[in-house]
């Protein structure tokens, strides 16, 4: 009988979840300080329905149209509606969102990534009651600063964390080798750059297009002589075209390395696993 094949290890990273499936989505969760800005926006909303339910019952009162004797028990049901209610049904209704995190760029969702459902906003609400409103914050503060998803404790408790909605732009993808150039990357010997000349030059080429046309001409002029230091044969072009091309070169030769070290370490470890599984035991 054939032996099976040993398992595949899945590295997971702090800002992936693992789906039903075993695929690996890479997250982003929202930040400490986003979230709290978020948290304090839904409280002072919060606070404003409660002033307003008090405006509206001191009025009622006032016209002599609510007895007085329920004017207990119209605060403890305000107190419900504002503290575990409105944050349950408003986080049910439109999965996870709320106003604060609306403007945050958050949403609640699920450990596993999925949308949180009824239950898991009544225990983030019910669990708010003490640990926001009973201790100002104070201990969803410290909790969330020291979770790695700035996670407080009815997220703890519900299997949750805010997510970020709101991702930043990818960069635009990296140029490649100019179309004069093509030729001469082939043969060209081009060493590695000085660390500090590869930034600058791979800087002038990110921004190039955003400079004045006389500082540009003038800051490819100075690279170009820099770089050919390192390069031979010099092709017979302009300074900008040029830089473009080293940087160009200078990339793609650099991936190229990478990926073939990280092909033999895949391979040696693949190796040494081998013979470790084959190693007789007595």
């Amino acid at each position: 009988m054939s032996a099976l094949p040993p398992p595949t290890v899945v590295d997971i990273r702090q800002d992936e979840i693992l789906t039903g499936e075993a695929v690996a989505l890479d997250v982003q969760p929202i930040g400490y300080f986003l979230r709290a800005l978020g948290l304090v926006i839904d409280v002072l909303l919060a606070l404003a329905v409660l002033l307003l339910f008090s405006l509206v019952s001191t009025w009622l009162l006032g016209q002599s149209l609510l007895d007085a004797s329920v004017s207990p028990i119209l605060a403890v049901v305000a107190v419900v509606l504002v503290t575990v209610v409105l944050p349950t049904v408003v986080e049910t209704a439109t999965r996870g969102r709320s106003l604060g995190k609306l403007a945050a760029g958050g949403r609640i969702v699920r450990a596993d990534g999925g949308a949180s459902g009824f239950r898991q906003a009544f225990i983030r609400a019910l669990v708010g009651v003490f640990e926001i409103w009973l201790t100002a914050g104070a201990v969803a503060a410290i909790v969330g600063a020291f979770t790695p998803r700035a996670e407080r404790l009815g997220d703890l408790l519900a299997g949750t964390y805010s997510e970020r909605t709101r991702t930043p732009p990818l960069p635009a993808p990296a140029p490649g080798i100019p179309y004069p150039l093509v030729g001469w990357a082939q043969v060209a010997d081009v060493a590695r750059l000085p660390d500090r000349l590869a930034r600058r030059t791979a800087q002038f080429v990110s921004h190039a297009d955003a400079m004045e046309p006389a500082a540009r001409a003038r800051v490819a002029a100075s690279l170009a002589q820099e770089a050919a230091q390192h390069v031979s044969p010099v092709p017979p072009v302009d300074p900008e075209l040029f830089v473009r091309g080293v940087v160009a070169v200078r990339r793609d030769r650099e991936l190229r390395a990478l990926g073939l070290e990280a092909q033999r370490v895949a391979a040696l470890t693949q190796g040494r696993s081998g013979a470790i599984r084959g190693f007789p035991v007595r």
